[in-house]
């Protein structure tokens, strides 16, 4: 069977950690959806890793990772984590795979990316300029480039004519500052290193690895809140964020999926723009930030911080099936008196536990107020561990959600992790 595991919330929820720790458990971890705008961070010892397009079951020297054919790919972004993990002696090339089907980022993309989102002034949807969008926008009008096409004769051809295609488009909006050509230059030197790693078929990698009896874990990037079709649109990402991009990513049938991880921080965040229904404009939210240290590990921006959303938690419950659940971040709010969970929304003049079509509007959060434990929860090994107010919290989630948390993380580190 293929295990998901997804982000829940707008995205850094911790999704990395976890992966690296329930990875020894899988024979691949497998990449479905997004591209370089991820960051998923990991510690291990005093060492600190920061992965964007390679999965984070790297670290496990006998689990192979793929790349699925619904990731987005940046040539420089991947050699430069190529060359960053190289050379802190991590040995993973001969386990990494990349999915023929795959599309490429080109360097018009990342141009685009800048145009389009410099001209939007105050409605800008916060864009991690990385050419995500332009890339998905290719493959969707059917002329984007994959990876297969990287070992094609008249690749240098099918680029030109995309490049060309970019460029015409670009004038439609004001001009930014853009070094096309050293751009370039890096790009081609990475496709040329691409061109030597394993490309497959994902699609009949993983389904015979399947038929082998082989256990997968597919690995989601950004958060629910941001899935292309369910998300808080238009301030999401360009690709299927929850279950169904497993599919879709992987070439996996909907039969072949098993448990269904979801990942939660024990308050929420969000990077960018979007709506926010708990966000905290004031002191609290200051110190949640700065206790959790909460600056996105792709483009090193402040994240928004707030109470949790219940109402918003079960709705990307419904949407991906999940099975089980993960709490990460429990210790960023042992120092508080009190803290508040949102457990429905003031809407239209009515109460409801749906989250409405525009979120944005005329939403106010229902809160219940839970006392705070004011312990030193990151030494915590077990359940008995905790002190009686965490555990309430913690309880009183489940019972709302429907769905039981098996992990609670207390740190950053790799062994900060209470196992139900």
């Amino acid at each position: 069977m293929v295990d998901v595991l997804l982000g829940l919330q707008w995205g850094d929820e911790g999704k990395g950690k976890i992966v690296d720790y329930l990875a020894d458990k899988y024979d691949i971890v497998a990449r479905f959806q997004g591209g370089p705008n991820a960051g998923h961070t990991l510690v291990l010892g005093k060492d600190k890793y920061v992965l964007h397009t390679i999965p984070s079951g790297v670290f496990r020297t006998k689990v192979q990772n793929i790349i699925g054919n619904g990731v987005v790919i940046d040539p420089i972004t991947i050699c430069q984590e190529i060359d960053n993990l190289s050379t802190a002696g991590i040995d993973f090339l001969d386990r990494l795979f990349i999915g023929e089907k795959a599309h490429l980022i080109l360097p018009t993309h990342r141009l685009l990316d800048a145009v389009q989102e410099a001209s939007k002034g105050e409605q800008k949807i916060g864009s991690t300029l990385k050419g995500i969008g332009p890339t998905y926008t290719d493959k969707i009008a059917r002329h984007g480039l994959r990876m297969g096409e990287i070992l094609l004769p008249d690749f240098q051809q099918r680029y030109e004519k995309l490049k060309a295609l970019h460029l015409q488009l670009a004038t439609a909006y004001p001009k930014v500052a853009f070094d096309l050509e050293a751009q370039e230059k890096k790009w081609f030197e990475a496709i040329a290193r691409l061109q030597k790693l394993q490309i497959i078929s994902c699609e009949y990698f993983l389904n015979d690895a399947l038929q082998a009896g082989k256990k997968i874990l597919a690995e989601g990037a950004q958060g629910s809140m941001l899935d292309i079709d369910y998300g808080t649109y238009p301030f999401v990402t360009s690709s299927n964020t929850i279950t169904s991009g497993v599919c879709n990513g992987l070439g996996i049938a909907p039969q072949k999926i098993g448990e269904v991880i979801g990942i939660t921080k024990a308050y929420c965040t969000r990077v960018g723009g979007g709506p926010f229904p708990t966000e905290l404009h004031d002191q609290t939210g200051e110190d949640i930030q700065r206790a959790g240290g909460e600056f996105g590990a792709t483009t090193g921006r402040p994240r928004r911080c707030g109470w949790i959303d219940l109402p918003q938690l079960r709705y990307t419950i419904m949407l991906s099936g999940v099975t089980q659940l993960v709490m990460t971040k429990v210790d960023v709010l042992d120092g508080f008196e009190t803290l508040n969970a949102a457990t429905a929304y003031l809407h239209q003049g009515k109460e409801t536990q749906q989250v409405p079509f525009d979120v944005a509007v005329d939403v106010t959060p229902v809160y219940k107020t839970y006392q705070g434990w004011q312990t030193d929860t990151t030494t915590a090994n077990k359940w008995s561990d905790f002190p009686a107010p965490l555990q309430q919290y913690i309880t009183e989630l489940e019972e709302y959600l429907g769905v039981p948390f098996r992990i609670v993380s207390v740190g950053p580190e790799r062994e900060q992790l209470v196992i139900r």
